[in-house]
């Protein structure tokens, strides 16, 4: 597999990225240790996580499997924090990037997981409660004591990532020991292209890596959900169930059908058209995919060698393509 530089960093991390979201619920700590060790013998090393998958059971599962079969050295891991769980009856999400979270968090997510430090820590989302400036403190601390080698955002908007950025850089609020903006991890697939507005370009001008999640378009884009909606699914899954149904419309069904046909035409899989188209967009630095099994996942790292033809790629882009109006183009 390929290996590439996140951004303008030295951080080296592996083209295709193995997601952790249902380990711990969905994907038990057996099954776990087998992708690993197939996503291992691929040539893979970056594993993506956050404290907010399954409420912690993900870094977890991750724990053991470092403290009984896998060398940390051997992973390039990335962690989230700024969702925490809510104490309520619905157990869910609540954004909170205030200093004092996000250290705790931090703390929590490196004793689940056993080790002493990430090699990327991530804001998971914006917090528009709390000053940005005070979340980029807890990143330049957490990397001044050690706790990560380097720090990014997930899910902000361009003005905020360039603003962080320019907070962070050396020279910056933090003088010559601004740890620098590494990456931002963003949902990015042929049907969501809506960070190639102006996420995707602040970034390669701000030397930032871009991390591409859910490259398969929740899934949709492998072709499952063509004609019915599989009972061992996502879409079926009560908690996951709202998660995909976004992408079952009609539009979605039209790019499922384009990815169908080019898949077809070059004797591949529709999985592996959409993620190689991702990873190897302008920008990204790895498209990061999650699988519920290890048969799964070796369907994923089957896109490990395409490298899709030029006029594929024109018609995909042009199918699947965004409008673009004032001020991008003027």
């Amino acid at each position: 597999m390929q290996q590439r530089r996140v951004g303008r960093t030295g951080l080296t991390v592996s083209s295709v990225g193995l997601g952790t979201m249902t380990w711990g619920r969905d994907t038990d700590e057996h099954e776990a240790s087998e992708q690993l060790e197939v996503f291992l013998d691929a040539g893979g090393n970056l594993v993506d996580t956050a404290a907010s998958y399954g409420d912690g059971e993900a870094e977890r599962v991750i724990g053991a499997l470092l403290a009984s079969e896998v060398d940390r050295e051997d992973l390039v891991l990335v962690s989230k924090a700024g969702v925490r769980t809510r104490r309520t009856a619905d157990g869910g999400g609540v954004v909170d990037a205030s200093r004092g979270s996000l250290l705790d968090t931090l703390d929590a997510s490196l004793a689940r997981l056993g080790t002493d430090h990430l090699d990327l820590w991530l804001v998971q989302s914006p917090d528009p409660a709390t000053p940005l400036e005070e979340t980029l403190g807890a990143l330049e601390h957490a990397v001044r004591s050690g706790r990560t080698r380097y720090v990014g955002l997930s899910n902000f908007p361009a003005w905020t990532t360039a603003r962080a950025a320019t907070l962070l850089a050396p020279g910056g609020a933090w003088g010559s020991a601004g740890p620098g903006l590494a990456a931002v991890e963003v949902e990015y697939s042929l049907l969501q292209r809506g960070v190639e507005r102006e996420v995707v370009p602040a970034a390669r001008a701000l030397g930032a890596g871009v991390l591409a999640w859910s490259p398969l378009g929740r899934g949709v884009l492998t072709g499952k959900y063509r004609s019915t909606v599989p009972a061992s699914s996502r879409a079926a899954s009560p908690h996951l169930r709202g998660f995909v149904e976004p992408y079952l419309n009609d539009r979605a069904h039209g790019v499922v059908e384009a990815v169908t046909t080019a898949a077809a035409g070059l004797g591949r899989g529709a999985l592996e058209v959409a993620l190689a188209w991702v990873r190897d967009a302008p920008g990204v630095s790895a498209a990061i995919a999650g699988a519920r099994t290890a048969g799964q996942l070796r369907g994923v790292l089957a896109a490990t060698d395409l490298e899709l033809p030029q006029p594929i790629r024109s018609v995909l882009d042009e199918v699947t393509g965004i409008d673009l109006g004032y001020p991008e183009r003027f």
